[in-house]
């Protein structure tokens, strides 16, 4: 029997997930944009560009979004259900906090200081899995976890063990942000030596490293890689598509596509002042959307060999096993 998942307007059927985005963002603001308040769009129009924004997707055949926005950057689960019910895609968001350099509230940081807040951060993490967030009832599906280039901090450790021992508990997946690729088998060793099964974790943005013995490296411990940026070249340190692809088809043809997961991490909607990109970043890229993956990565793909049954599996039935298991 399947079992069910936490989507912004309710459980549904792992089995019914269908074809799945793991990591996107229909909004995103980094901590502090709601203090520009020039910048400030109102709930309406918010709503009417996340559901454009998901109508992309959905024109491909997507019929479930992993939005991972962490809470300390703009996840809005009431607006997320509404983008839902309009778009009628499935959304699955998150509770969870960014890494370190970018997100750090000082909430946390003062409380952990005093050495208090691994409690509260657990508290946190099992209310809002088992009664919802805040006053919405919406429950998260997945749990967000995130450490910075070449490190993982104190205060990054903390959340992953307080993360991993609530998905012990309520059995809901782990997806993580790895800055540039990096950490990826040390968020692994650390999710897993805290008793996390490696088959509920997405150790995410590994298609930021194009080593591909790093990747399996990663893979080693049972856990998913997430090639989750595919459209974003030239920022944060992003190689070239034509490079995850080559890593893309190493890694197939290894037999690990069972292992893999496929996304844009795309900020659909940025919440404060859009940033603006120069010239070059902006035609490099142009195709950071929702649909690219399907209009230009699978058939690259499929030129070099790679069945169609092949892609159905890691967009349809990956998504399914890492919610089923």
């Amino acid at each position: 029997m399947a079992k069910m998942v936490n989507t912004v307007l309710g459980q549904v059927a792992a089995d019914e997930l269908g074809k799945t985005l793991m990591h996107e963002h229909i909004f995103f603001g980094y901590p502090g944009f709601d203090g520009n308040s020039l910048y400030q769009k109102d709930r309406t129009e918010l709503v009417k560009l996340g559901v454009e924004a998901v109508n992309v997707a959905k024109s491909q055949g997507v019929q479930t979004i992993v939005d991972a926005t962490p809470s300390d950057s703009g996840r809005y689960p009431d607006l997320l259900r509404e983008v839902s019910e309009k778009s009628g895609v499935h959304i699955i968001c998150a509770t969870g906090y960014y890494y370190e350099g970018e997100g750090a509230p000082a909430y946390f940081k003062f409380k952990q200081g005093l050495g208090i807040a691994e409690d509260e951060l657990y508290e946190l993490f099992m209310g809002e899995i088992t009664n919802g967030i805040g006053k919405t009832g919406i429950k998260p599906g997945v749990i967000k976890l995130a450490s910075g280039k070449d490190s993982i901090s104190e205060y990054e450790e903390l959340f992953f063990r307080m993360g991993a021992r609530a998905q012990k508990v309520t059995g809901i997946p782990i997806i993580t942000h790895t800055q540039e690729g990096t950490m990826g088998p040390e968020q692994a060793k650390l999710l897993t030596s805290e008793g996390v099964d490696p088959k509920k974790i997405v150790i995410g943005h590994m298609d930021g490293n194009t080593d591909i013995h790093y990747q399996l490296q990663t893979l080693e411990y049972g856990v998913y890689v997430g090639f989750d940026r595919i459209g974003l070249q030239g920022l944060v340190g992003a190689p070239m598509d034509s490079e995850r692809i080559i890593v893309l088809l190493g890694l197939i043809n290894s037999a690990y596509a069972n292992q893999l997961t496929l996304s844009h991490d795309k900020v659909n909607v940025w919440l404060g002042k859009a940033p603006e990109f120069p010239d070059d970043l902006a035609e490099l890229t142009r195709n950071w959307e929702m649909d690219h993956l399907f209009k230009n990565i699978i058939p690259e793909l499929e030129k070099h060999g790679v069945s169609k049954a092949t892609i159905d599996s890691i967009l349809v039935d990956t998504p399914k096993n890492i919610f089923n298991v």
